[in-house]
């Protein structure tokens, strides 16, 4: 697939909507969840969930990282979050890692191999850890474990505990296989560490 495919597909694209779906568009969103997800060209949040324009709230970070909460930093990860929970008021967020993540990869060997991407190992946090070996180059593991850390992350949002308390705001781990085109969901119990079917 071309730069040239996206172009065509581009030009067509507005004659797929109705008139009326514009219009519905164009006058505001109400979305039905946050997608919390990788920048992974593999990884389609809506071609996963099936959602049509307007359903889903996409925050693309590499490696699905939730930074931590810092109102004063210049984060467009946490003014993303931000905005689709105390804003847009969504009622569920979807925090989805993946097979075969290059993120995952790079934290599990503390960043070797990425000397030449400073940047992304700030961003991912490896610098002056030691890593381990890969035992499955999958890291599905890993990033099941990854999953679950962001949505410990999350909860430390004060504005997030808040809306989890009232019972207003859900939190859910999704883990998409890639090989597979499987999706499993992150245990609700802390003491459970299997990932079902979803």
């Amino acid at each position: 697939m071309s730069f040239e495919h996206f172009v065509r597909h581009a030009r067509q694209h507005p004659s797929t909507l109705s008139e009326a779906r514009r219009r519905q568009l164009a006058a505001g969103q109400k979305p039905a969840a946050l997608f919390i997800g990788c920048s992974d060209s593999r990884v389609i949040p809506s071609q996963i969930t099936g959602a049509e324009p307007g359903k889903l709230f996409e925050l693309r970070t590499a490696g699905n990282v939730v930074p931590e909460y810092a109102p004063d930093s210049a984060s467009s990860e946490m003014a993303t979050i931000e905005y689709a929970v105390l804003q847009l008021r969504v009622p569920e967020i979807i925090v989805c890692g993946h097979s075969y993540c290059g993120a995952v990869t790079a934290l599990t060997l503390a960043g070797r191999g990425m000397e030449e991407l400073p940047a992304l190992r700030t961003w991912l946090g490896v610098d002056g850890q030691t890593g381990v070996e890969l035992g499955d180059p999958s890291v599905s593991a890993e990033s099941k474990r990854h999953i679950q850390a962001q949505l410990q992350t999350l909860r430390e949002y004060p504005f997030i505990r808040d809306r989890l308390a009232m019972g207003e705001l859900r939190l859910h781990g999704w883990f998409y296989e890639i090989d597979t085109g499987l999706t499993f969901v992150c245990p609700q119990d802390p003491d459970v560490s299997d990932f079902l079917p979803l």
